[in-house]
């Protein structure tokens, strides 16, 4: 699987938010580069999971949304007169 990338800017808001992470909730200073480490580490690793998660709730959303137009259609339809 092809790795997630992340615009620079991205890249940086997440860096950020790891090394906020681990001041606040750990009480540990995580430098910049073992968090740009970190980062690579779960996108390699975990990330994929993350993903096919997405991916298939995406599935399950379209395909419930998909079922509601169906019945929206089922209800405009107008009986017709037999003779």
């Amino acid at each position: 699987m092809k790795p997630i990338e992340f615009s620079k800017e991205e890249r940086a808001a997440a860096v950020g938010k790891l090394r906020d992470y681990f001041a606040r909730e750990l009480d540990q200073e995580l430098g910049q580069l073992p968090a740009e480490m970190l980062l690579d580490f779960i996108g390699r690793e975990i990330g994929g999971a993350f993903y096919d998660r997405g991916v298939h709730d995406a599935q399950q959303l379209v395909r419930q949304k998909a079922e509601d137009i169906v019945e929206a259609l089922y209800g405009l339809e107008r009986a017709v007169p037999t003779r």
